[in-house]
């Protein structure tokens, strides 16, 4: 038997937010997006406090979307007719594909905190079919462990199988871990990954990086192996961090406004196909 991949810190930082008033109050780059090439199959993630207003009707074409529902009521609206309501610890998948669009809005007067991240497509994919997939907090299989437990939103993990659907490879765990408590994660070796603390201090990988609230890190991978990896972890205080892991699409692309495709003319053809009507009505109810 093949030993496992040791995973260790890639990278690692602190988001810092700007404040940006009413009505997107403030948002945060988990990933940034000047840095796509490095997170490939992940294009950016955003971390955003927002009240009602601040995404209504828009479009996308070219990728998907995790929106993780940190805090607040979250409200999706699309112009296929779909309409649903998402609570703390829900996520809503997004295959943009050829034409989506939507509107994800603050439910009332709630002040709406969550995680928004960008998925590439690869070219063979990027004119599929729309299609948006909620994940509730309550379908996503737990898995206890001896000081804490995971919970599967994407892929196979530790035994079960989240019911997320991508098109592409993918897996989302969050992972919550008493004080002292240690645990090794287990993903695919040639899945590039990351993750984001929500609350509390841990020490990662082999080098045991500290890390604490609002930290970010990219993680060691090996792309030539079929082999699985281990992660270490170890809570120096309670904890609870979300790990994305991906296996890389390794194709030029260009993102540019709510569009990714490959070429510059796909990008202006998405701009016109939009203004022409292509993607549909408005998002109402």
């Amino acid at each position: 038997m093949t030993n496992p991949f040791i995973r260790d810190v890639n990278r690692h930082w602190r988001v810092s937010y700007r404040q940006n008033g009413y009505p997107h109050v403030q948002q945060g780059w988990v990933l940034p997006p000047e840095q796509k090439e490095e997170f490939d199959p992940f294009i950016l993630m955003a971390e955003d406090w927002f009240k009602r207003g601040t995404f209504s009707d828009h479009p996308h074409r070219g990728f998907q979307t995790i929106t993780y529902v940190i805090d607040g009521r979250l409200e999706h609206i699309d112009n296929h007719g779909g309409h649903s309501i998402l609570d703390a610890g829900d996520v809503q998948y997004m295959n943009a594909g050829w034409a989506a669009r939507h509107a994800e809005e603050a439910v009332d007067d709630d002040l709406i905190h969550t995680l928004q991240l960008w998925l590439n497509l690869p070219k063979s994919l990027k004119t599929t079919t729309t299609s948006y997939q909620n994940v509730y907090v309550e379908d996503a299989p737990v898995v206890p462990f001896d000081g804490g437990q995971l919970r599967v939103y994407s892929g196979e993990i530790a035994g079960v199988k989240g019911p997320m659907e991508s098109l592409v490879p993918i897996t989302m765990t969050e992972i919550s871990l008493k004080e002292g408590s240690e645990y090794e994660h287990i993903l695919p070796a040639n899945h590039n990954s990351f993750l984001y603390v929500l609350a509390g201090s841990v020490e990662v990988g082999t080098s045991s990086t500290p890390l604490t609230k609002t930290d970010v890190a990219t993680l060691t991978f090996d792309e030539t192996s079929e082999a699985v990896s281990t992660l270490r972890l170890k809570a120096t205080t309670r904890t609870r961090l979300l790990v994305y892991s991906g296996k890389p699409i390794r194709e030029e692309y260009i993102a540019h406004g709510p569009f990714v495709m490959n070429t510059e003319e796909e990008i202006r053809q998405a701009f016109r196909d939009y203004h022409s009507g292509v993607f549909g009505p408005p998002a109402v109810k």
